[in-house]
């Protein structure tokens, strides 16, 4: 199995849009997926960190601080 990065260009709560170079369209199936077609999207292992680390503090704002003060 081959896997791509996409590059998120808008999100909201409940969509997001992303960009993707003419050589990923050219050699993946995403040019047959259509709006609401089924995907499997892994998040990156930093983002699920970040979003452990989130979830344990009071104040929910992510700060260039509280990211220091963790490792990151």
């Amino acid at each position: 199995m081959i896997g791509i990065s996409l590059t998120v260009v808008e999100s909201s709560n409940t969509n997001f849009t992303v960009s993707i170079i003419p050589h990923t369209q050219d050699k993946t199936n995403l040019k047959y997926k259509e709006k609401g077609d089924t995907i499997n999207i892994e998040c990156d292992i930093i983002a699920k960190y970040i979003e452990k680390l989130a979830s344990k503090q009071e104040e929910k704002e992510i700060t260039r601080e509280f990211l220091i003060q963790n490792g990151f």
